[in-house]
């Protein structure tokens, strides 16, 4: 693989608009099968069962089941492993982390007035990762489109003289400035205007707005890598009670943080005679900081000796959200009859205005059966409408086509899980099935999820030991740019999670 490596200096500008998209949307609204090992292995279908802390972090009822103070850590390692198509070329990436996948104690304050109808109150704080956003994603083939047509389009009616340097201006001040007054889309046209990638068709007149190709052919060497880090926490706070012997009742505090990075290097080669350009090179680099609230209220009660149901609701998750992105192009060109390389360096970091971003309410309802003390078999089902994403300040034009589309594109979508536990003295065989709906409505930008999970565990008196792997798989469209050039690659990912938990009972 061939890539540019650009060493990026951290000069700071101020943009008035952003790039935000669908995907952006939906990479902080989605949760993944994640939690403590017991969690991840019964597919996370516990909100009738709760005793389990990120089962508390599902349904806030479930802090009550608990018999004694706990506390739970969890290591996970994520693998994501994608096959890419592009043009009939098949291309794979990987990215495998170890990270901190979850925390947390529950205390139990009992009340031993037999008499009362509270038996219980406890209060538990809980912090997992709901969503791993570490990624790689490599693809490569014979496009007939080229890089060049997403700088043309989005300097059509920008006129001349704002993607000239004027005596005594730079690149870096001019690339600031457009930033400033104008956006990314002018930032993006200035950078292939100095890439020589097009020419005005007029360009003894300032006011020009029309702009043609320098790229020739219909066939085009192109690659691309996209490098993500980063993920979606959730920071718990639980109070819950059992009242009588067989209700539950619970409520969470959720903080929520964002940290996420990507990086995507695109590559083309130009082969076709008498094109001016033959090389282009482009980076763009993102950085997302988030901060975010939203509060959660569950119930689950003992129906009969062996059956339980649990209903929890979610309310949207409201996040306050700051970007910055870097960018840079290189060129290689053929100018009378010589090679010349121009390089196009800002040396800028946009820093953007925050935005705030609403991600859907979810509703859940849920059962179990226990089986005495040999094990169970349980099952939820949630429902959330991603078409409510929304982008706000609304006095953005920007915002307010995005959340247009973002209506007219997402859709509410269910989410099955079941799980089943079988125990041996102190050990537990634990299996489940979870299935999500895309959120699209048309499934080939995005298909359902499918996947099974795995574990065991076994319980020492004191502590116990809980280990799962949970496995899921999706295929999905992916498009690298958002005009002019939207050729897309067929990806099938496959999501490998390794859970290992240890617990404490006090």
């Amino acid at each position: 693989m061939k890539f540019l490596y650009i060493f990026i200096l951290s000069t700071v500008s101020i943009s008035i608009s952003t790039a935000q998209n669908i995907t952006d949307g939906l990479r902080y609204s989605t949760e993944s099968n994640n939690g403590s090992a017991r969690f991840t292995a019964l597919s996370g279908a516990m909100g009738a069962l709760g005793g389990d802390l990120s089962a508390m972090s599902s349904n806030p009822a479930g802090g009550a089941v608990f018999l004694n103070s706990a506390l739970t850590l969890s290591l996970g390692s994520m693998n994501v492993d994608n096959e890419t198509t592009y043009f009939g070329h098949t291309e794979k990436g990987s990215e495998n982390r170890i990270d901190l996948n979850q925390a947390g104690g529950v205390f139990i304050f009992e009340n031993f007035n037999e008499s009362s109808v509270f038996k219980k109150l406890t209060f538990g704080v809980n912090y997992q990762i709901s969503k791993n956003l570490n990624n790689e994603l490599y693809l490569s083939g014979i496009g007939n489109t080229s890089i060049s047509e997403f700088f043309l389009a989005q300097a059509q009616g920008v006129p001349l003289d704002l993607l000239e340097t004027q005596s005594g201006e730079s690149i870096s001040s001019l690339y600031q400035y457009l930033g400033q007054t104008s956006g990314t889309g002018a930032q993006n046209a200035f950078l292939g205007y100095q890439g020589y990638l097009f020419n005005p068709l007029d360009p003894t007149n300032p006011s020009n707005t029309s702009y043609v190709s320098n790229v020739s052919g219909n066939s085009f060497n192109q690659e691309y890598l996209n490098l993500s880090r980063g993920y979606n926490a959730k920071f718990t706070f639980n109070v819950a009670a059992q009242v009588k012997d067989d209700f539950y009742f619970g409520i969470n505090l959720n903080t929520h943080s964002i940290n996420f990075r990507q990086s995507d290097y695109f590559v083309e080669n130009i082969y076709t005679p008498g094109s001016m350009v033959n090389r282009i090179g482009f980076e763009n680099n993102l950085a997302v900081y988030g901060a975010g609230v939203s509060a959660q209220i569950g119930a689950i009660a003992r129906v009969a000796e062996n059956f339980r149901f649990g209903v929890s609701f979610d309310t949207p998750t409201w996040y306050q959200v700051s970007e910055e992105t870097t960018q840079y192009l290189e060129t290689r060109r053929i100018e009378d009859g010589i090679n010349k390389t121009a390089v196009v360096n800002p040396m800028i970091l946009n820093v953007y205005e925050d935005y705030t971003l609403r991600t859907p309410g979810k509703l859940t309802a849920s059962a179990a059966y226990v089986f005495n003390q040999k094990g169970l078999i349980s099952f939820d089902y949630s429902y959330k409408d991603y078409s409510t994403i929304k982008f706000t300040p609304n006095y953005e034009t920007y915002f307010q086509d995005l959340n247009y589309d973002l209506g007219n594109t997402l859709k509410g979508a269910s989410v099955f899980r079941a799980g089943a536990e079988y125990r041996i003295a102190q050990l537990s065989l634990r299996g489940g099935f979870h299935f999500e709906e895309s959120p699209y409505k048309n499934t080939e930008a995005m298909g359902d999820l499918t996947g099974f999970s795995l574990g065991t565990g076994y319980n020492f008196g004191d502590f116990n030991l809980d280990f799962a792997y949970a496995r899921s798989e999706q295929e999905s469209k992916y498009q690298m740019y958002s005009e002019g050039f939207t050729d897309k690659a067929d990806v099938k990912s496959v999501y490998n999670n390794f859970i290992l938990s240890l617990g404490f009972n006090f």
